[in-house]
């Protein structure tokens, strides 16, 4: 019998957030289980034979299980997208290259340089974030405001799970490498407009506060310990 599709996630990942994010565009109902990793759940016997590579999110769906927060939304869309849902990862080629292109802009770009600040605060006991990684992860906003050039979405004129990986990133970043208006008026748009998707508080803002809460919580205690 089919059962719905498992989570292994933390609310506080924006990788997480981003798979519950087009979840929730696509209405899947995923059974969602903490993995708590600064405590080693994901690095038990058990869960290494999910996903070797001990990270999280894994979703487990009747037999496939798949370890990467773009390749699962990704699947999410292919497997339970239909009607207008289709248009998260369109299936003409031409079209979903492009959304392609702006999901590895997100694992390849940003993400990354978001990882960079808020990691060594949490499981390294820094102190400070160094202002080049600050500057580094503003970089990043330039790429895209220029892909919202074309339309109101990172790839034209329909949401796709580009938008909704991408934004798990971008509310995380600019929580500590905030977006100028004036150089990137498009990218505050786009943030304003996915904020207003009827999913998005319960789906990323609810796991963003848990995160940044946590992060500038430690960066006050270790400031006024010194």
């Amino acid at each position: 019998m089919s059962r719905k599709p498992v989570l292994y996630y933390a609310p506080r990942s924006p990788p997480c957030r981003s798979v519950l994010l087009t979840a929730a565009a696509l209405d899947v109902d995923l059974e969602l289980r903490l993995v708590n990793v600064k405590g080693g759940e994901n690095r038990t016997p058990e869960f290494l034979k999910l996903n070797p590579q001990h990270t999280i999110p894994v979703l487990e769906d009747n037999g496939n299980v798949l370890s990467d927060s773009h390749l699962i939304c990704g699947y999410l869309a292919d497997k339970y997208g239909n009607g207008s849902a289709d248009s998260l990862y369109p299936k003409d080629p031409a079209q979903r290259r492009l959304v392609d292109a702006s999901l590895y802009f997100d694992c390849g770009h940003l993400f990354p340089r978001v990882r960079f600040i808020v990691e060594p605060v949490i499981y390294f006991g820094v102190g400070d974030i160094p202002e080049d990684r600050i500057a580094y992860l503003q970089k990043a906003y330039d790429g895209l405001e220029h892909c919202l050039a074309t339309g109101p979405y990172l790839t034209g004129s329909h949401l796709t799970i580009a938008d909704l990986c991408s934004i798990a990133s971008v509310s995380t970043a600019q929580e500590f490498a905030p977006i100028e208006a004036e150089k990137y008026p498009k990218l505050i748009d786009w943030v304003k407009r996915l904020q207003a998707l009827p999913y998005y508080q319960k789906n990323n803002q609810e796991g963003l506060d848990l995160l940044v809460n946590l992060v500038k919580g430690l960066l006050a205690e270790r400031q006024q310990g010194k």
